[in-house]
C-alpha cells in the first residue's frame, strides 16, 4: 500500500495551501466577528474547481476523487475551519444532484451549482427529528403529475436565507426512511421563509437559521431522483460529508498544531524556550500522533468510498468519531500550551477550539457513529 500522495495531490495541496494562507486567512477573525458569510470567497474557490470537487466533468464538477476532497478540505480549513465546512456542504448537494438526478435536473442545476452562480444548503434536520433523521415530518402532497405542496420545519440550516437552492428531505410516503423523497427549493419560492439568525458558539461565518415551508409549491422537475429514495440519497451523502467534515477538523488542528509548536519555540519561561520542558514537548508530540492517525483514517475512509467498498460507511463513520474527537483535544492543547495568550482572540486558537466542537454533533453525532460502527461490527460475527 502506498501511502505518498501523487504528483497531482501534492499540486492540489500545495495550491490551495498558498491560496489559503494568501487569500483567506487574512480576512478568517473578521468573517467571524462580523457574523459576515463570505459568498465571494466561495466564488473564488469555486472558480478553482471546488464547488463540484466530485462531480463529473461532463457537467462542469472537477472529477476528482474523495481523497482530493479530504485534502482540499484540511487545506482550505487550516485557514478558515467554518468556510471550508460550508464548502463542504455544498459540494454534498452538487454530488447528490450529479449521482442521483436525471439528466434534465443534472443539466437544470449543475452548470450553475458548480460554478457557485446558485450556492446550496441542505435540509435534514428538524425540530424533532435530530439524529433520528427517519422520523422527519416535512411534508410534500404530490399534486398530481405537476408536482409537490411542500409543509414543514427544518432546523439548524447552514446557509440559511443567504442561499439560493435548498435540498429538503421530506416526506412523500408512509412513516419511516422508505417514504423519503428529496426535493430542490429555490429560495424565491413563494411560502419559504426563515426564522431568527441562531447565535452561535462557532461557524459564525455562515448564517443558521430555521427554514419554514408554507404551502411551498415544487415542481417535480425539482424532485431529485425517484419518490421515496430521498432517505438513501441522504445517508450516501453523510457518508461523503462525514469524510469532509473530518478533514475540516484535521485542518484547523494542524493549524492549531503549528501555532503551539512556534509559539513553544518563542516563549521562554525561567530562563529557556518553554519547548525544551518535556511536559510541553510530550504534550507537542501526542498531539502531532494524533493529528496523523487522525489524517490516515480520514484517507483510508476517502478511498474504500470511491472504490464502493461494502465496510464504507463503517469506515467513515470511524474515521469521524476519532478524528473530530481528537483534533478538538489537539486543539484544546495548543490553547493550554499558549496559557493565558490562548484565551485571547488575537492568537486565533480559540476560534478554531469553537469552530470544532461542533463537528463532534452536525453530520452525525459522535453518539450515532458509535451506534453505526457497532452495527456493522455486530452483523459480521
Amino acid at each position: 500500500m502506498d501511502f505518498s500522495l501523487t504528483e497531482e495531490q501534492t499540486q492540489l495541496r500545495d495550491m490551495l495551501r498558498s491560496f489559503a494562507e494568501e487569500r483567506i486567512a487574512p480576512h478568517t477573525r473578521e468573517w467571524d466577528e462580523e457574523c459576515r458569510f463570505p459568498a465571494d470567497m466561495l466564488r473564488e474557490l469555486a472558480a478553482l474547481g471546488l464547488a463540484g470537487i466530485y462531480v463529473s466533468p461532463e457537467h462542469g464538477g472537477s472529477g476528482l476523487g474523495r481523497l482530493e476532497a479530504a485534502i482540499a478540505f484540511e487545506e482550505l480549513a487550516r485557514a478558515d475551519v467554518s468556510l471550508a465546512a460550508f464548502l463542504s456542504i455544498h459540494n454534498m448537494v452538487a454530488w447528490m444532484v450529479d449521482r442521483f438526478g436525471d439528466e434534465g435536473i443534472r443539466a437544470a442545476w449543475l452548470p450553475d451549482l458548480t460554478r457557485m452562480e446558485k450556492i446550496a444548503a441542505y435540509c435534514l434536520t428538524e425540530p424533532e427529528a435530530g439524529s433520528d433523521a427517519a422520523a422527519l415530518r416535512t411534508c410534500a402532497e404530490p399534486e398530481g403529475n405537476v408536482g409537490y405542496r411542500l409543509n414543514g420545519t427544518k432546523a439548524f440550516i447552514s446557509g440559511a436565507g443567504a442561499v439560493d437552492v435548498y435540498a429538503v428531505m421530506c416526506r412523500t410516503g408512509g412513516a419511516g426512511p422508505g417514504g423519503v423523497s428529496c426535493l430542490l427549493v429555490p429560495a424565491d419560492a413563494d411560502g419559504l421563509s426563515f426564522g431568527s439568525q441562531e447565535r452561535k458558539m462557532g461557524w459564525r461565518n455562515q448564517p443558521t437559521a430555521l427554514v419554514h415551508f408554507r404551502d411551498v409549491r415544487v415542481s417535480a422537475a425539482n424532485r431529485l431522483g425517484a419518490d421515496d429514495e430521498g432517505f438513501r440519497y441522504a445517508m450516501a451523502g453523510l457518508d461523503g460529508g462525514r469524510i469532509n467534515i473530518s478533514a475540516c477538523s484535521i485542518g484547523g488542528a494542524a493549524w492549531a498544531l503549528d501555532a503551539a509548536r512556534d509559539y513553544a519555540l518563542q516563549r521562554r519561561a525561567f530562563g529557556r524556550p518553554i519547548a525544551e520542558n518535556q511536559s510541553i514537548a510530550f504534550k507537542l508530540a501526542d498531539m502531532a500522533t494524533a493529528l496523523e492517525a487522525s489524517r490516515l483514517m480520514v484517507w483510508r475512509a476517502a478511498v474504500a468510498l470511491d472504490l464502493g467498498e461494502t465496510d464504507a460507511t463503517k469506515r467513515c463513520a470511524m474515521a469521524k468519531v476519532f478524528a473530530t474527537e481528537a483534533c478538538w483535544r489537539i486543539v484544546d492543547e495548543a490553547l493550554q500550551v499558549h496559557g493565558g495568550y490562548g484565551y485571547i482572540r488575537d492568537y486565533g486558537i480559540e476560534q478554531r477550539l469553537r469552530d470544532l466542537r461542533v463537528h463532534r454533533i452536525l453530520e452525525g453525532t459522535s453518539e450515532i457513529m458509535r451506534v453505526i460502527i457497532s452495527r456493522q461490527l455486530l452483523a459480521e460475527g
